[in-house]
């Protein structure tokens, strides 16, 4: 069924994605279900007061048409394809019942099932609501500036990569990009949770709909408007809307076959009784009784309002799941693999200590813009943090050239004419010809800080000591997910086993894996998995990309997440909110659970309104009421998880 949304309100000052409510009226099947509940209210009176046909014919004609119409005219374009729909055999009964004289009770069947699908078409535009509403935070047009300095007002998506838009006081970022100018604060709360504003200067990123503050910036376009974070959001939650979970895919194979049985059995119970002498009009009137509370609208409806819902609540969350069969997968792990560097802690780790080494005429300074320099083009946030410290300290950081990069081991280039290599002491250093070396990245570790080695020439210059920083709700996370799987998760790091173990004991995990390459990594989710386990992997760099891919699910961190990671990993921490996880894993295994809800409660029905029709007298607009009635139940049994805290209680 179709949807409209209504025009969105504008965005509020304070930064948070508006809540866009699609109004009941704006639905198409909505305004066809209030038509046929008219009519039939005005031809029900007439109709009871033993009035002319004429006067309430033409009405419930009207009702029937309005109300049936679509579900018949969708019903018959399946038929056309080979396939059966159960909305064209609640239109066929309707029409029996006229036939056969029950026109109020037929006109009743339609009235309600119009009524039935205009709450599902409601309930399936309030769950896009939740999340498009993130659209309305993107600004419609941004003000680009030319190489001469003119301004231009233009439709924020024609900005192209590498065009240099300027954000005033108080305006919404045009698009995702770098500052090149200026200096200012910027709510940024929609895109990584932040509850305050974040101060932003030269070098900084931006991201398209925060808020910007009381200065003034000069930002390039880095991404084109179709690829913002925004736009991605919207996209990966829509993408999830339309894919269906291995449950549904079940339950759509079986009912096919179970339509056309009972359609058969339909046609048998009408012609049997018949066939032996039975009256035509009471007989057809329990055939017909009997299709109605058979179909299996109920047990349709109960896989996917469940799963979607929760995908909307975890959006409201900053978990992007990217399809329902994600979702359902979520809630089958019991068994958690956490990265350590931009997962457990911050992922801003800052340089501590800058050591140059003997044997090295190079002082702290150099070695720290050298290493900033062949560290500059990497995507990994020790990378990043060497690059910080050198523009903290006034540093400048030449140019390098070609630059290569190995997951796991660190990165070379040319720079001003000397090859340059950081990265691992475990990767890069031959301990028994460097000894000072190998001293002093030991040292460092073992205060649990990172150790990193720069090469100069092929000569150890120096060890960069750099120290991440414990998300706050670590600790209770891994707590969390010890309690949804019954085991404590292991950390996979590539760092060193004393940074590993010193990280490892504060948050209160005790398997620790560290030293891993990314195919190591790999090896460890393998072992889990020929285990019998179904491993949920977390992580947020290149490295992490073949683990997250080999897991039974993963999680990225979207903030400081590579974009390799987050393209292979099944949902996305977009607001890096670490505690948001185990509320996902929650928020599935409670949509599993209304799944099974669901399918008991439609069965009970179906099997309590056959048994009914077969073994007594069950009146039609009885049966209409318990196969909508359950339907209805069903499909707001399944919306109860778009309350944020309604998956603690389902």
């Amino acid at each position: 069924m179709s949807t409209t949304v209504t025009k969105p309100a504008p965005a509020t000052s304070a930064g948070m994605p508006p809540r866009r409510r699609t109004r009941v009226l704006a639905l198409p099947e909505a305004r066809w279900a209030l038509a046929a509940l008219v009519l039939f209210l005005g031809a029900l009176p007439l109709n009871l007061l033993g009035a002319s046909v004429w006067s309430w014919g033409p009405l419930f004609a009207a009702a029937y048409v309005s109300g049936g119409w679509e579900p018949g005219w969708a019903g018959l374009k399946a038929l056309r394809e080979r396939t059966l729909d159960v909305d064209l055999l609640m239109v066929v009964a309707a029409i029996g019942a006229a036939a056969i004289g029950q026109v109020l009770d037929g006109a009743l069947l339609i009235v309600i099932f119009a009524t039935s699908g205009a709450l599902e078409a409601l309930a399936t535009a309030r769950t896009a609501d939740s999340v498009r509403g993130l659209l309305d935070l993107a600004p419609a047009t941004a003000t680009r500036i030319s190489d001469g300095e003119d301004e231009e007002t233009v439709a924020a998506d024609r900005l192209t990569v590498g065009d240099t838009i300027l954000v005033r006081p108080g305006e919404r970022v045009g698009a995702d990009g770098r500052v090149l100018d200026g200096a200012s604060e910027v709510d940024q709360a929609t895109i990584t949770g932040e509850p305050l504003p974040v101060a932003k200067r030269y070098g900084d990123e931006v991201f398209a709909g925060t808020l910007n503050g009381t200065g003034a910036l000069r930002v390039k376009v880095e991404r084109d408007p179709s690829d913002s974070v925004i736009a991605r959001i919207v996209k990966m939650v829509e993408e999830a809307s339309e894919t269906k979970a291995p449950t549904q895919l079940f339950i759509e194979k079986v009912e096919q076959r179970y339509s056309l049985g009972m359609v058969a059995a339909t046609i048998a119970l009408f012609a049997l009784p018949l066939a032996l002498g039975a009256a035509l009009q009471p007989t057809l009137l329990r055939a017909m009784t009997f299709m109605i509370v058979a179909s299996p609208c109920a047990v349709v409806l109960a896989t996917m309002p469940p799963l979607l819902s929760a995908i909307a609540n975890a959006g409201r969350h900053g978990v992007l799941v990217k399809s329902a069969v994600v979702m359902e997968q979520l809630g089958q792990i019991d068994a958690v693999a956490l990265d350590k560097t931009g997962t457990l802690t911050e992922g801003a780790p800052r340089v501590t200590e800058v050591r140059p080494l003997p044997g090295s005429d190079l002082d702290g300074d150099t070695v720290l813009r050298l290493a900033a320099a062949a560290e500059h083009p990497s995507e990994h946030p020790l990378a990043r943090a060497v690059v910080d410290a050198t523009r903290t300290r006034g540093l400048d950081i030449p140019v390098a050239i070609g630059f290569t990069s190995t997951p796991g081991t660190g990165v070379t280039a040319t720079v001003e004419g000397r090859t340059v290599s950081v990265g691992s002491p475990a990767r890069l250093l031959d301990t028994a010809e460097n000894k000072p070396a190998a001293v002093a990245a030991a040292e460092l570790e073992s205060e649990g800080r990172t150790a990193v080695l720069v090469f100069v020439d092929g000569i150890p210059a120096g060890v960069l000591g750099i120290a991440d920083t414990l998300r706050p709700e670590a600790a209770a996370t891994v707590t969390a997910l010890t309690a949804l799987t019954g085991s404590s998760p292991i950390l996979v790091t590539g760092d060193n086993p004393r940074a590993a173990a010193r990280l490892a004991a504060d948050v209160g995990i005790t398997d620790v894996r560290a030293g891993l390459l990314p195919q190591d990594k790999v090896s460890a989710v393998r072992e889990l998995h020929d285990a019998g386990r179904k491993v949920l992997v977390v992580g947020d760099g290149v490295n992490d990309a073949p683990a997250l891919a080999t897991a039974h699910t993963g999680i990225a961190m979207g903030r400081a997440g590579s974009d390799l990671a987050l393209e292979t990993a099944d949902a996305v921490v977009v607001r890096d909110e670490l505690g948001t996880i185990p509320t996902v894993v929650g928020l599935s295994r409670a949509a599993r659970r209304l799944v099974v809800q669901n399918l008991v409660i439609a069965a009970a029905f179906i099997t309590g309104l056959v048994v009914w029709d077969l073994a007594g007298h069950l009146p039609l607009p009885l049966g209409v009421a318990g196969h909508e009635g359950s339907t209805v139940v069903v499909g707001l049994n399944g919306l109860r998880l778009l309350a944020d805290r309604a998956w603690q209680r389902a």
